[in-house]
């Protein structure tokens, strides 16, 4: 009869237990993705957890003639057990939900698919009005896949049959809707058919198909309906839950209790009666209040809890009881006056009633008295309610409600639709929450809050007009939380505002709020996973650790559900080393590693003494993390770039020092992420933003070369000190960014150092000369630029306006900083050190050996010297391969195969110098970089073979064998000059076309491969039945098919017509002796069928699709092979850079000399990092002001070309014209308005008139003087 306290307390601990199991196993994340349709696996724990309710008592309906209980329901429906105690009904009056029903498993819940809509499913559940709110919410964010939302609006009233207004209508539509879609909330009706149910639905659908694909996401329209009042909910039963329902609506034409098919999800809400309203209010309103105290944002990482608003439109008498409750528990409510009874006796109380002190926020304990309203204000409360309802019996208990409503009338805002309009709809929802909370939070200010709000509903233009406007002076501690919440978030543009309007980065950014913005990353990106990686190492390395708090060994998430920014210090959580070693294997040995100084870990630390040195800085108070951040920007760019944030990133990269440099990492950090990133569509985005940054860097990069070129060489070779030590140069190779190699800037610095001191406009020709007749050298015959004169031209240009940052002729670094040869690199650094004083008399060589070392250390003479040479060697090496190869020791070798030999051993030094000693990182970094090259694989080859075959042709027994490994070596050496003539502005781009191309050739020779294999053995197999010799069946199945393709075609051996005599058997044994077999002639029309068909498939099919794929390969690479030549020429030129003058085999004079310096008198190489020059103190301070101009140049640019672009323009007109149409509403309702007082004051004067006639013609009144006449206005009206 009753429901047990002891069953319902265990299904309710069973199914918060459930609630709480459910989403660890299924759970994307709050506002993730879920898949498109749930089985019924999937939420078959549903019915353990969630009940429905039916009526267990029989009470008598007296209206009915026993037919029906007063739960709604027929007797038949009625269990034996409820309709047979007579006893139990015959005491009971009234029927309760709570006493006369019972709880049982649900048996309708799942996915419903209205008949003939041709929508999306939605999501249904029929459950028991008593369910706990925490579980319901848990199963529409975390197994429907609703998005948590940043606002709720509960829509009651105007439920039923009752006509809804045009204007309310529009209000919906216009202003309801679109204000949901904008702030990313949950819209909370009745959900059927009828009344403004059906209008918020129909305004949903509408806004759905207006707006894009990503905005339909953010309206959610919730529908709560009794139970026993939808129609046909016979269709949505199925204990085992529906997926789908197919539920199917009649009669859509006019009102009615169907579910409407535009709202994405359904509680019908059971309270075991049948036909009545209302049985779904106390669950509603429950639901909103634990919504109401939930937080906004990601994971709940909002600054405020989401804010519930309900809005009356209309309503009944009930409704009043329905409000006060509410106001209770300080919901805010928005009240449409106008629109309807309760609505304007709300409306009209607050705006006629006089103001009396109001009401504490929580009501007064039973027994505790309360000072009542006056016994003036209760009449004038009760004539107003009397008015609107005048058939409501319980008169006073309605005004009682009214007059609680009204004491707490700070939590009411009314909105008068008819007067006011709905274009500014989501900020009278702004309004109306605010004032909410400034009552519920007295300590907060009203500011404060509203701006937290704009923030949860990502309305930035709200903030600017209504919140920074230059009204209100913002202090940091106003703007800090708000700032935590939109970097969390992705909204940018609040963090802008946030930056323009008081926020100093520098004080806000620390060590320890950094790492927080790491913990907050999404479990679902790819940083996450990363980061996680590298904590589970360090984690693992720390096993052996004392522990912290009682903490167990083992991986601990990234982020504590406490909150994402704050918490103890602990060796469990994430910290910037987990960052840094991120940043290494996404940057490579480009930069030095990260956040290594405030870590106190030094850059040649090894891996595993660095996890020990930070476990046990973690253990410890880490004072690191209250220190603040050194590069803010540069930070909060890289946690952006993880993110793949590009609106943010953009930003950050726009506040950041060294854009090009930033720009240029973020492109890099970009495309390691798109290898390591498994989802298409991600993996897309970014590499579309990493081709952005390319070209942000480009583009600064021009406006910088165009403002001063020498500038513009001095920031390419700029060591940063923010990014590690990297140049823009090394960042661009590292990054493979092609489209920054090709601009004139780069290759103009690019050409300068090539050429060294000599003209760039040099003849080749003099240069071969020159190099064959040293003496020239001294004549006219090449220019070269004196160094005295640069070394002036510096001190000149340092002595004068060295602070100018736009002109275009301070050159304050010269490039012989950069482009000297090795050996003079020391006297050099001395001038470089002495620009500020006098010239040391000592730094000024000889004309003899100046010019002799201008000459021979450019890298220019350096090549044409290796290529003159290289084609020396090749010739040696094909004279001993052909004509003075000696047979094996003691007759060979000859002398001039040991002049070879020792030539090769030359090139081996060069190689073990460019392998093990060029560069600053490690020996294995080293190698793994050579190896990396795919030349530098082909050196390794061509002298591995040449070790090999020296050591085979030693022996007569693998002589032989050694000059055949000879042969294809050289082959390998001949195939070195690619490499070498990839530096010629024709060759080179074709150079780059063949590469490509070579793809294209594997592709085919897979095709052809396949073909050729399924016709050769089919044809051996038709010519000779029995032939077991492996040379042969290689020859006739691979060889003799590959040369039909190029008409090689032996007729008289296939063709039986054509067959030749010859001295063949059939005998099995002879043939495995070594006799020739015969051939079949059974199935040779077959033989013939097949050749032309294979023919026909490689000649024409294969082929053409080779040339067609060549084709378009040429077309494709030959827009852009300018590009990568450039990109390759800068490589070549970085090689040749570093290589001594002397070509082999006299290298091994330099690799002598080079010994001495660096191990014997201990020099230091200044050559060893190439491209680099260190900037400290003005100088980079200038530099980077500079930088910042012509950055700032650029941006303002941009923004003149979006403003005057066609789609600002449209944008700009767009709000010109909505502008004029509100004026012009405005002014019609002017013109209403003057037109009914002109009505009315017609009816005055007539009025008026009237008396006065009536007073003159009376004998009651002697007046003194006459009536007053109408003066005539006419004339002074304007003509």
């Amino acid at each position: 009869m009753e429901i047990r306290p002891a069953a319902f307390c265990s299904g309710l601990n069973s199914s918060r237990a459930g609630a709480m199991k459910a989403p660890e196993t299924e759970k994307d994340g709050v506002g993730g993705k879920v898949g498109a349709k749930k089985s019924e696996k999937d939420q078959s724990w549903i019915p353990k957890i969630i009940k429905k309710r039916v009526c267990t008592t029989f009470v008598e309906d007296c209206f009915s003639n026993g037919a029906l209980c007063q739960c709604g329901g027929v007797r038949e429906m009625h269990g034996s057990v409820a309709t047979g105690d007579y006893f139990g009904a015959a005491i009971v009056s009234q029927w309760d939900s709570s006493q006369h029903s019972s709880e049982s498993p649900t048996d309708a819940f799942g996915e419903l698919e209205f008949a003939g809509a041709g929508r999306r499913h939605s999501h249904f559940l029929r459950l028991s009005c008593d369910t706990p709110p925490q579980i319901v919410y848990t199963l529409m964010t975390a197994h429907w896949g609703l998005p948590s939302p940043n606002l709720v609006v509960s829509v009651v009233g105007g439920e039923g049959r009752e006509k809804v207004k045009t204007w309310v209508r529009d209000v919906l539509r216009n202003g309801l809707v679109r204000a949901a879609q904008s702030t990313g909330a949950w819209i909370l009706t009745g959900g059927l058919r009828e009344g403004v149910g059906r209008c918020v639905g129909e305004a949903v659908r509408d806004h759905g198909a207006a707006a894009p694909s990503l905005s339909q996401k953010k309206v959610i329209a919730l529908g709560f309906a009794p139970w026993g009042l939808v129609h046909n909910r016979q269709q949505l039963v199925n204990a085992q839950g529906s997926f789908p329902a197919r539920y199917y609506v009649q009669n859509t034409s006019r009102d009615s209790c169907c579910l409407d098919n535009n709202y994405q999800a359904f509680l019908l809400v059971d309270d075991g009666s049948v036909g009545r309203r209302g049985g779904e209010t106390a669950f509603r309103a429950n639901l909103e209040d634990y919504i109401s105290h939930q937080r906004t944002g990601i994971w709940g990482s909002g600054s405020i809890e989401i804010p519930v608003l309900c809005m009356l439109i209309s309503g009944e008498a009930n409704m009043l009881e329905r409000l006060d409750v509410s106001l209770r528990k300080a919901t805010p409510w928005l009240v449409l006056a106008g629109s309807g009874p309760a609505a304007d006796l709300i409306s009209e109380m607050l705006r006629d009633l006089p103001s009396v002190p109001l009401s504490p926020t929580s009501p007064p304990a039973e027994g505790e008295a309360t000072e009542g309203p006056s016994v003036e204000l209760r009449d004038r409360a009760r004539d107003k309610v009397r008015r609107h309802f005048p058939a409501e019996a319980e008169l006073e208990k309605l005004v009682d409600r009214a007059l609680s409503i009204y004491l707490n009338r700070d939590l009411i805002t009314v909105f008068h639709g008819e007067q006011e309009g709905p274009d500014d709809f989501d900020t009278v929802l702004l309004k109306a929450l605010v004032r909410a909370s400034k009552r519920v939070s007295s300590e907060a200010s009203e500011y404060t809050e509203e701006l937290k709000l704009a923030v949860a509903w990502n309305r930035v233009d709200i903030a600017k007009t209504e919140l920074f406007n230059g009204d209100i002076q913002w202090k940091y501690e106003d703007l800090e939380d708000s700032m935590t919440d939109a970097l969390i978030n992705d909204k940018p543009q609040f963090v802008r505002l946030f930056c323009e309007n008081g926020l100093n980065i520098l004080d806000y950014l620390t060590y320890r709020r950094l790492e927080g913005l790491y913990r907050s990353l999404s479990d679902s990106s790819l940083a996450y996973s990363l980061l996680q990686r590298r904590l589970s190492e360090r984690q693992g390395l720390a096993g052996s650790l004392p522990n912290v708090d009682g903490a167990t060994p083992g991986s601990a998430p990234l982020k504590r559900p406490q909150s994402p920014l704050t918490g103890p210090a602990s060796a469990k959580e994430l910290s910037l080393y987990e960052v840094s070693r991120l940043l290494w294997d996404l940057l490579g040995d480009v930069c030095q590693p990260f956040y290594y100084g405030p870590l106190g870990l030094d850059h040649n630390t090894s891996t595993r003494r660095a996890l020990k040195q930070v476990n046990k800085l973690l253990l410890g108070e880490c004072p690191y993390r209250d220190q603040r951040c050194l590069s803010p920007w540069a930070s909060l760019f890289i946690w952006a770039v993880l993110q793949n944030r590009s609106d943010m990133a953009v930003y950050f990269w726009e506040m950041a020092n060294e854009s090009v440099l930033s720009a240029l990492s973020g492109c890099k950090m970009l495309r390691e992420l798109s290898k390591l990133e498994s989802e298409t569509e991600t993996k897309l985005s970014m590499k579309e933003l990493a081709q952005r940054f390319e070209n942000l860097a480009h583009d600064v990069f021009s406006e910088c070369y165009q403002s001063s070129e020498s500038r513009s060489f001095t920031l390419l070779i700029r060591k940063s000190p923010v990014w590690g030590g990297a140049t823009c140069l090394q960042m661009a190779t590292a990054a493979d960014a092609r489209l920054c190699f090709s601009h004139d800037g780069v290759q103009s610095l690019l050409s300068q150092i090539w050429w060294g001191d000599m003209d760039r406009s040099t003849e080749v020709w003099k240069l071969v000369l020159n190099f064959f007749v040293p003496p020239l050298i001294y004549t006219d015959l090449i220019s070269f630029r004196e160094q005295e004169e640069e070394v002036k031209s510096v001190e000149v240009h340092h002595g004068r306006d060295a602070d100018s940052l736009d002109g275009n002729d301070a050159t304050v670094f010269s490039l012989a900083d950069i482009v000297q040869s090795e050996e003079d690199a020391e006297e050099y650094a001395a001038l470089k050190a002495n620009l500020n004083g006098s010239l040391p008399s000592s730094s000024k060589r000889p004309f003899v050996l100046l010019r002799w070392r201008q000459f021979w250390f450019a890298p220019v003479t350096s090549f044409l010297g290796n290529v003159l040479m290289y084609f020396l060697f090749l010739c040696l090496f094909a004279y001993v391969l052909l004509v003075d190869f000696k047979p094996p020791p003691p007759n060979g070798p000859a002398t001039l195969e040991f002049v070879l030999y020792f030539w090769v051993s030359t090139l081996v030094c060069e190689e073990i110098r460019q392998t093990f000693f060029v560069g600053s990182t490690t020996v294995f970094q080293r190698m793994k970089s050579y190896i990396q090259d795919m030349w530098n694989k082909c050196d390794l080859t061509a002298i591995a073979l040449f070790s090999l075959a020296l050591c085979c042709r030693m022996f007569p027994w693998s002589y032989e064998f050694g000059r055949a490994v000879m042969a294809l070596d050289f082959m390998v050496f001949t195939l070195r000059l690619i490499h070498i003539f990839a530096i010629h502005k024709q060759l080179g781009p074709k150079i780059i076309i063949v590469g490509k191309m070579m793809k294209d050739v594997f592709f085919f020779l897979f095709f052809l491969a396949v073909w050729l294999m399924a016709y050769g053995v089919a044809n051996q197999a038709l010519l000779y039945s029995y032939d077991p010799r492996p040379d042969w069946i290689f020859r006739r199945v691979f060889y003799r098919p590959y040369l039909h393709i190029f008409g090689q075609i032996p007729i008289h051996e296939m063709d039986a017509d054509k067959l030749q005599a010859v001295n063949c058997t059939n005998n099995a044994t002879l043939i495995e002796a070594g006799a020739e077999p015969c051939m079949s002639t059974y199935a040779n029309w077959l033989v013939v069928i097949l050749l032309v068909i294979y023919l026909l498939v490689t000649n024409i099919l294969l082929v053409n699709l080779l040339i067609a794929m060549f084709s378009y390969t040429f077309s494709k690479v030959q827009e852009h092979s300018d590009t990568y030549w450039k990109f390759q020429r800068y490589n070549l030129i970085v090689e040749y850079h570093s290589r001594p003058c002397l070509a082999p085999p006299f290298i091994i004079i330099s690799h002598l000399h080079l010994f001495i310096k660096r191990y014997i008198r201990r020099i230091p190489s200044v050559k060893i990092r190439h491209f680099v020059l260190e900037l400290r103190g003005r100088k980079a301070s200038h530099l980077n002001t500079w930088e910042a101009i012509q950055k700032e140049n650029f941006l303002t640019a941009q923004n003149k070309r979006h403003r005057e672009s066609d789609t600002a323009r449209l944008k700009r007109t767009s709000v010109k014209v909505d502008s004029v149409l509100k004026q012009m509403s405005e002014i019609r309702d002017h013109d209403r308005r003057l037109r009914v007082l002109e009505t009315e004051l017609e009816y005055c004067c007539g009025a008026l008139s009237w008396m006065v006639d009536a007073l003159s013609q009376s004998n009651l009144v002697k007046a003194s003087r006459p009536p007053p006449v109408l003066r005539d206005l006419t004339p002074l009206s304007p003509s």
